[in-house]
């Protein structure tokens, strides 16, 4: 196996011990899952600090959740592309919070309060993205896709994380459908409203 191939695999295989184990997890136990011997962790990583540091960079690494974002299925109506794309982000933002709960890590400090509000910052690849899904919605929209975006990523991160969702996360079709349609009954939703989450 090429190494840098090698080198994923090994992160692949630690990622769910360190969800589970946290830094209690042992190279034995990581060479198992990854179906090597543990002299061969040794030749890819110096020591485990070195691989769980390795491991939680991977973890944070945007790039395979916008793969995933770009693979929705095109043909999908607009609230369908939403929901997947949710459900790709709620995946991540579950991972990363039980990546941070089992090693004990904070999030990161929030940036310091202005007097004035500050210019909307650039968006990233994943704002991008879901902008881009509701960019068909434009017209139905009582604000710019790219705020849409970053309401439905403030929502599936509030109703996913379990701490600020009191353990009861949201649905994906949920989030969607608050964001799109509030929770307010209307008489052109009324089929709609039965689906609504409250």
């Amino acid at each position: 196996m090429p190494p840098e191939a090698r080198r994923a695999s090994i992160i692949a295989a630690t990622l769910p011990l360190l969800r589970r184990h946290g830094a209690a997890v042992t190279t034995a136990q990581i060479a198992m899952a990854a179906g090597i011997a543990e002299g061969t962790l040794f030749r890819v990583f110096p020591d485990k600090e070195t691989l769980i540091k390795a491991a939680i960079t991977s973890a944070f690494d945007p790039k395979p959740a916008e793969r995933e974002l770009d693979n929705i299925d095109p043909e999908l109506g607009p609230r369908e592309r939403l929901i997947a794309a949710v459900e790709i982000l709620q995946h991540r933002v579950e991972g990363i919070w039980q990546l941070m709960s089992m090693l004990g890590l904070s999030p990161p400090p929030l940036g310091k309060p202005t007097e004035s509000p500050p210019s909307a910052p650039p968006l990233d690849g994943g704002q991008r993205r879901f902008a881009a899904l509701f960019e068909p919605l434009r017209g139905e929209l009582r604000c710019a896709p790219e705020q849409a975006a970053r309401l439905l990523r403030i929502m599936t991160f509030a109703g996913t994380h379990p701490r600020i969702s009191e353990g009861i996360s949201l649905t994906a079709a949920e989030i969607v459908a608050v964001v799109l349609d509030g929770i307010r009954i209307r008489p052109d939703l009324d089929a709609e409203a039965e689906d609504s989450p409250c």
